[in-house]
């Protein structure tokens, strides 16, 4: 590979699992990507979602980190607009206390999750209106200075834990460019936009006390394998979960009933979103992430490993990891 290569774990919980064991699933993948030499681990905030175990994203931070010891960790990402930006602030001054060099934070506008989470959340239909100003705030809570008067975030002031903007649409692109941060973009589920975006940011990039020219980091699904046809089966397992997490009419769906699901127009539209997706033995994987790079225009990839199980990730992990020589890069 010709860029580092990251991880953006889901936290899934997969059928006939317990959240506990996806979440010794989630150490064990870190504790592998340490080994192998990716470059960090990110958890997404999900909401109501009982197949996604990362909800409390800065407590999974915490438990991975006080299992593994040198690879970044980080949110990919927490949803500003759910939170106080002081809280954010203080939570993740804390992990960077602990674990000092470690702790990435990227931040969303989404809300995550839908209406009823939402309200159960507290949250503010209008409060992503505010997300550019509630990162400016956040920022200043993690800077050297006093810039909120009469607040001071203790953990978190001084710490100046990197941030990262993460969207998938040209706002969060022309945010990121204003105020000189990283962009992520979320092209392994919103493929769309992808290509205007990284243009966008790129052009319009400003260089800030963080960060003096651009980094892109672009999405990306993968599952490897020892055989196409295993990662084939694992990808169609993958989005006949997918379409069990959208089609919630109070009972599971036969494979069947999802197989019939994805074939008709709103699954073709639904499969859309896995347009950017490494599918096959590491070979092909590692060329498929070579290819999407140059079209991304991206300086870091992030995969979702998309395998069902854990088992299954693990694997996917290791294989690329071989692929990429990304043992040789730890070393050298």
């Amino acid at each position: 590979m010709t860029v580092p290569l990251s991880i953006l774990d889901l936290a899934v919980v997969g059928t006939g699992e317990s959240v506990r064991d996806s979440l010794e699933g989630s150490v064990a993948l870190a504790r592998a990507a340490e080994r192998l030499g990716y470059r960090r681990v990110w958890y997404a905030e999900h909401h109501n979602m009982s197949s996604i175990a990362s909800s409390a994203t800065s407590v999974l931070i915490a438990h991975v980190a006080a299992h593994t010891d040198t690879i970044r960790l980080g949110s990919g990402g927490v949803m500003l607009p759910n939170h106080s930006p002081l809280v954010i602030a203080e939570q993740f001054g804390t992990l960077e206390s602990l674990h000092p060099g470690r702790i990435d934070l990227g931040l969303g506008r989404a809300p995550g999750t839908d209406v009823a989470a939402m309200r159960a959340l507290r949250r503010d239909a209008r409060s992503s209106d505010r997300f550019p100003q509630d990162v400016l705030e956040l920022q200043a809570y993690l800077s050297d200075g006093d810039r909120v008067e009469g607040v001071a975030a203790t953990p978190g002031r001084g710490t100046k834990v990197p941030l990262y903007i993460l969207g998938s649409s040209l706002f969060g692109a022309k945010l990121a460019a204003l105020l000189g941060l990283p962009f992520g973009f979320a092209s392994h589920f919103a493929p769309d936009s992808l290509t205007d975006a990284v243009a966008l940011y790129r052009a319009e990039f400003q260089p800030s006390e963080q960060l003096d020219r651009p980094h892109v980091i672009a999405g990306v699904n993968v599952i490897a394998a020892e055989t196409d046809a295993a990662a084939q089966r694992q990808f169609l397992e993958t989005k006949r979960r997918r379409v069990a997490l959208f089609v919630r009419d109070g009972r599971p769906l036969s494979d069947a009933e999802a197989d019939r699901f994805i074939a008709s127009p709103a699954g073709r539209q639904l499969a859309r979103m896995t347009t950017y997706s490494a599918v096959g033995t590491p070979d092909v994987v590692r060329e498929y992430l070579d290819r999407f790079t140059a079209t991304a225009d991206a300086d870091e990839l992030i995969v979702a490993h998309q395998s069902p199980t854990v088992e299954g990730r693990l694997r996917s992990v290791e294989l690329l990891a071989e692929a990429s020589d990304l043992g040789a890069s730890v070393g050298s």
